[in-house]
């Protein structure tokens, strides 16, 4: 008897259907790891941003205003290495010692991330440390709320 060796149908359609239930509860999961990185990386760099300006102001007494830009000698803050926002720009209120700016990152063409930025504001309070932060474009509408 010729035992021929192999898989029969049914058995590779059990592993296609096994492996297609599989993919259906990993890519929402992988999108929703995604959607948190990004946000966890806009963050950051606000956050690079926000004890950059904090230095600068305390050595000019006044926020430094950037136009659109990746790297910045004067703050040292260098976004070219990002995967998903790597551009910022700060507009500053410098005509006081209270002073505010408010900074914003955007998001990269191509990354999944571009029609979404995200700011902070340094609000002209008492408080040194008061800040509000604010979305646009994206990360509510994206589910992202725990960034």
């Amino acid at each position: 008897m010729n035992k021929k060796k192999g898989f029969t149908l049914v058995e590779l359609i059990i592993v296609i259907v096994i492996v297609g239930i599989l993919s259906i509860v990993a890519v929402p999961v992988y999108k929703g790891y995604t959607k948190k990185a990004m946000g966890t990386e806009a963050k950051a760099l606000l956050g690079s941003i926000m004890t950059a300006q904090n230095v600068y102001f305390s050595e000019y007494n006044s926020f430094l205003e950037l136009g659109p830009t990746a790297y910045d000698r004067v703050l040292d803050v260098d976004a070219r290495g990002n995967k998903y926002f790597t551009t910022y720009m700060v507009a500053s209120d410098g005509s006081d010692s209270r002073a505010s700016y408010s900074a914003c990152v955007l998001g990269n063409k191509g990354s999944g991330a571009e029609y979404i930025s995200m700011g902070v504001i340094k609000v002209a309070t008492n408080n040194p440390t008061f800040y509000e932060f604010y979305e646009t474009g994206g990360f509510e509408s994206m589910g992202i709320t725990d960034y």
